[in-house]
C-alpha cells in the first residue's frame, strides 16, 4: 500500500494538522515521510531593495524553512517514524508544483497536507496550492481540513 508520504510542511497549525495524520497513518503502514518546505523567494523581491538588504531576506527565508523542517523532522522521529527532509527554493514557481515534481521524482505513493479550505475571493488572491496539488498529483492525496472549514480546497 503506501510506503513513501510525501508532507509539505509550512509552520502553520494547518500544515502540522496534515503532519500529524501522516505520521499516524505512516505509524500503521510502516511507512517512510518526507517533508518538504518550499521556499519562493520571487514574489518577496523589489527592484528598489539594495542587493545586502535581499541576502540577509533570503537568508532569514532559508533559515526558517530550515528551522521548519527540523522541528518536523523531530516530530517525527520522536513517533518512531522514518523520515527525510528537503528544503525547495522555488524562484517564482509555485509551491504546489514543486510538490508535485517532488512527489514524481522521489517517488511518492501518497501525499498528505494539510488545507487551509479558503474559498471565493480569498483563494483567488492568495491561490491555493491544495487545490493545484489536488489537480495535478500523479499519487492519491490525504487533504486534512483546518478545524471549522468546510466546501472544497
Amino acid at each position: 500500500m503506501y510506503k513513501r508520504m510525501l508532507v509539505p510542511v509550512d509552520g502553520s497549525e494547518t500544515g502540522r494538522r496534515g503532519l500529524d495524520e501522516a505520521i499516524a497513518l505512516a505509524r500503521n503502514l510502516d511507512a517512510a515521510i518526507r517533508l518538504v518546505h518550499v521556499i519562493d523567494r520571487l514574489p518577496w523581491l523589489s527592484l528598489e531593495v539594495t542587493a545586502p538588504a535581499v541576502q540577509e531576506f533570503l537568508d532569514r527565508l532559508h533559515g526558517n524553512g530550515e528551522s521548519i523542517l527540523n522541528d518536523s523532522v523531530g516530530v517525527v522521529r520522536a513517533a518512531g517514524v522514518a523520515v527525510d527532509s528537503r528544503l525547495i527554493d522555488a524562484m517564482g514557481t509555485a509551491a504546489g508544483e514543486c510538490v508535485i515534481a517532488e512527489a514524481a521524482s522521489w517517488p511518492a505513493d501518497l501525499i498528505v497536507c494539510g488545507t487551509h479550505g479558503r474559498r471565493g475571493v480569498r483563494r483567488m488572491l492568495m491561490g491555493s496550492d491544495a487545490e493545484y496539488i489536488l489537480r495535478h498529483s500523479p499519487v492519491p492525496i490525504l487533504m486534512v481540513r483546518s478545524p471549522g472549514t468546510t466546501g472544497h480546497p
